[in-house]
């Protein structure tokens, strides 16, 4: 279901560790990521549908960014709880009419999709100074059950590869790295043109721990015991930054077993 609606605001202050605001032209996403964390967003818009039915495009954006000269030089990342290159982007273009409007003032964009569309807007990140494209990658193999409506890991690989060619800077951010699934050494094997990789683990949380057991249980039930008992994810994070240099650890979420632990008390 998509839905026009008009907003307060469009910038965010952020709390993430590598940028300053967020902007999220859209609410929700149609994805249908079944380990997606963002679904608390519906307490804040009143959404009854189920995460992932539904795009609110927030039609009045370009009006809402307000004074942009504060955004000089600062860090901004498309988007924290929606995707800016879902296929609505494609009608509605808020992400690239956006990124346009910023040009004259040069912050430094941050953008990370799951969307081969992210390659139509090759010609205006040539025009920011400092920009970096990343694409989101959990798993090359069980992606249909996954994140069903997302590009084909396959289709994000060459458009990312199509961006680096075009001398922007591209990462990989590899996430959420879901025990005994997520081959993170095929994925950087086949990403390695990429200037650098980040990872993350599973943000576990009431709406999605459930259907990320679910899915375990039918597609790798060998696997259940990595998310039933604390997982040593200290001991991945060494393995990964120790072996690559132009890896780092993004996030570091609570295990199923703690987040169970923490529900309970």
């Amino acid at each position: 279901m998509i839905k026009e609606i008009n907003v307060k605001g469009v910038i965010t202050k952020s709390n993430l560790p590598d940028a300053d605001y967020v902007i999220n032209p859209y609410i929700g996403c149609a994805h249908g990521c079944i380990y997606c964390y963002a679904e608390f967003m519906k307490r804040f818009t009143n959404h009854k549908e189920e995460w992932g039915c539904f795009v609110d495009v927030k039609m009045n954006a370009l009006k809402k960014l307000g004074n942009i000269n504060k955004l000089r030089n600062k860090k901004i990342l498309f988007s924290s709880v929606t995707d800016p290159y879902q296929s609505v982007e494609a009608k509605y273009e808020l992400t690239r009419n956006i990124l346009k409007k910023l040009i004259c003032v040069q912050p430094e964009i941050g953008i990370l999709t799951k969307s081969q569309l992210v390659t139509r807007d090759i010609d205006v990140f040539k025009k920011f100074e400092k920009i970096e494209v990343g694409i989101s990658i959990s798993t090359l193999k069980y992606y249909k059950q996954l994140e069903p409506l997302a590009s084909q890991p396959e289709h994000r690989i060459k458009a990312l590869k199509k961006i680096s060619q075009a001398g922007i800077r591209t990462y990989v951010f590899i996430s959420p790295i879901l025990p005994s699934i997520t081959d993170y050494k095929r994925i950087m094997k086949k990403t390695k043109f990429a200037d650098y990789f980040m990872f993350e683990n599973i943000n576990v949380q009431p709406n999605n721990k459930n259907k990320i057991l679910e899915f375990v249980k039918k597609t790798k039930p060998d696997a259940l015991k990595y998310y039933e008992k604390e997982y040593d994810w200290k001991k991945l994070e060494k393995e990964i930054t120790e072996n690559y240099n132009n890896a780092k650890t993004y996030f570091h979420h609570d295990s199923f077993k703690k987040r169970q632990a923490q529900s309970i008390e």
